[in-house]
């Protein structure tokens, strides 16, 4: 059993779409969220690389898989949550059964290192800038971080994640502002049908990645 100890108050918020792009209502802001933020600002060699693999499978399949993928994840992510909760989450569906042995490896391979929660789908903001929502905030390995759950078809290399990178490096930043917290590790804890892997960042990198990822802010912004 995983250790609690609820030393924020997280506010309640509802996600809704704003010319197609998710936002948070967290008082009387309403704020973009950091996937809205990252996904306009892909560089145009991402976008590119997008463009020609939907050409090459057809955007009927894109679609299927892109669905299929963000279905599998959000099972993975509410097991995951229920298990933490001390909650059993059952999904009898082929998608289910598949979002259970994936997130069985990330309870297994992932989560002995997890040595405290402070919070699980903590929703968080930087005033009048961005919002989003962390799948975990803790203790990890002795440090205080941000932990984000991540499906994948197949496995990654570190160079093809920034993005999970920029995100969670947005959440602490938001979280260390807003709480006064002192979070300077980001963990990626992935896995696809038959591998699990694990990217961390803490430090000098951390540092790195945040400064990019308050640059893409300011690239939303400048350009909206």
């Amino acid at each position: 059993m995983h250790k609690w100890n609820k030393l924020y108050d997280y506010p309640k918020s509802v996600r809704e779409l704003i010319n197609s792009q998710r936002h948070y209502s967290i008082g009387n802001s309403k704020l973009p969220s950091v996937t809205t933020i990252l996904d306009a600002t892909k560089s145009e060699e991402t976008k590119v690389s997008l463009a020609k693999w939907r050409q090459k499978v057809g955007e009927i399949e894109a679609e299927r898989i892109k669905n299929s993928s963000t279905s599998r994840g959000t099972k993975m992510h509410s097991i995951i949550e229920g298990y933490l909760l001390g909650k059993n989450v059952l999904d009898l569906t082929d998608v289910g059964a598949e979002a259970h042995r994936m997130a069985q490896t990330i309870i297994d391979k992932g989560l002995p290192d997890l040595e405290e929660i402070q919070g699980l789908e903590c929703v968080l903001h930087y005033p009048d800038l961005y919002a989003g929502s962390s799948d975990l905030v803790g203790i990890y390995q002795g440090r205080e971080s941000i932990i984000d759950f991540k499906s994948t078809s197949k496995p990654k290399r570190d160079e093809y994640i920034t993005d999970y990178y920029l995100q969670a490096c947005l959440y602490a930043i938001a979280h260390n502002h807003v709480y006064g917290s002192d979070i300077d590790q980001a963990v990626i804890l992935m896995t696809t049908p038959d591998c699990f892997q694990r990217f961390i960042i803490n430090g000098k990198r951390m540092r790195e990645f945040s400064q990019l990822a308050i640059e893409r802010v300011g690239t939303y912004y400048a350009t909206k």
